[in-house]
């Protein structure tokens, strides 16, 4: 009764700026629900003056309910499946992702640039856009704003690749097949991606909707490794500088092991699209809702102010993964 009393308010509220924005991401898919929840938020947080009794309940889904969205992401992933499937992409993705981690250290270095943008925006354009922001910025205690820029970031990029990729990829004279992996390791996000292949398959009357959105499942395991490495690194980097010992279990992000703990479940047990389908639409859901708190807790103005090497970054992780992705295609004889 205590958490309701507290939290309920800006839960209500958080929901109230969901439902609208899910079915405005389902009516411009190459947008999306979480950009336009976002948005929304940031408009919103403008209008009104006092937050004090919607406040807990805003903080409590910005945290928490992005950390749950992140485990339900968990159940729409066979790893027997994507492994099997996605195999031939992995050479492509690791090479990609490290590109897009190196150009964002680099980039943070030579631009001063926020570390916590730097990684957000560095694994939001190698992994899976606004999933993995959402399961890396527990790790690295990221604030809201910096979250709410890495998601604009990776939304103006998004947008680019859905447009161009299709139109690009046939002027390169690519295959079904290498449109696929083309689609699955350059795009990040997964209504993107969608958009994209979709794109392609209309054209062309192909079918590589499905090939596109495995090989962006495959990425999307990414998280896992990516998000313990961080915590670690944090973790020793933070006892470093106060002189204590490193502590493994208080590093460890459990909201991770949970969202693999989901994913052996669905392998282990064959659970069927029937019941690992709604639990995906769930975890999208949530992350909409999550998008609304954060918006809710963005100073847009703040944001646009100090948006030049963000977007300056995300351009040139876009850019790297695209050229890297094209490249390894055309050695490894897919193209």
């Amino acid at each position: 009764m205590n958490f309701l009393k507290k939290n309920g308010p800006g839960l209500l509220f958080c929901l109230m700026i969901a439902v609208p924005s899910w079915f405005l991401g389902k009516a411009v898919p190459v947008i999306g629900g979480p950009v336009f929840s976002i948005l929304i938020g940031m408009v919103l947080t403008l209008l009104i003056r006092q937050k004090d009794t919607v406040q807990p309940g805003i903080t409590y889904t910005s945290k928490k309910i992005l950390q749950a969205a992140v485990v339900f992401l968990g159940f729409g992933m066979n790893l027997t499946e994507i492994l099997a499937k996605g195999r031939q992409s992995l050479p492509i993705i690791i090479c990609t992702i490290s590109t897009s981690l190196i150009i964002a250290f680099i980039l943070y270095k030579a631009l001063k640039l926020d570390p916590n943008n730097a990684i957000l925006v560095g694994v939001g354009s190698s992994i899976c856009g606004g999933s993995a922001i959402a399961a890396t910025a527990p790790v690295i205690r990221a604030t809201d704003e910096e979250v709410a820029q890495s998601i604009s970031v990776i939304f103006l990029f998004n947008v680019l690749a859905a447009l161009i990729f299709p139109t690009l990829g046939g002027l390169l004279h690519m295959s079904n097949e290498g449109f696929g992996l083309f689609a699955g390791t350059a795009i990040n996000d997964t209504s993107s991606v969608t958009a994209a292949a979709a794109a392609w398959d209309g054209i062309h009357a192909s079918h590589t909707l499905e090939a596109a959105a495995i090989v962006k499942m495959t990425r999307t395991l990414a998280i896992i490794p990516i998000t313990l490495a961080l915590a670690i690194y944090g973790e020793r980097k933070e006892k470093k500088t106060e002189g204590s010992s490193f502590s493994l279990k208080k590093t460890f992000p459990y909201f991770v092991l949970f969202f693999i703990l989901a994913a052996v479940v669905t392998t282990v047990f064959h659970l069927p699209v029937s019941v690992t389908a709604p639990l995906k639409e769930l975890s999208k859901f949530l992350i909409i809702m999550a998008m609304a708190a954060i918006g809710l807790n963005t100073n847009i103005v703040t944001l646009v102010k100090t948006g030049a090497k963000p977007i300056f970054t995300g351009f040139c992780c876009w850019v790297g993964i695209t050229g890297i992705s094209l490249l390894m295609q055309h050695f490894m004889g897919i193209w």
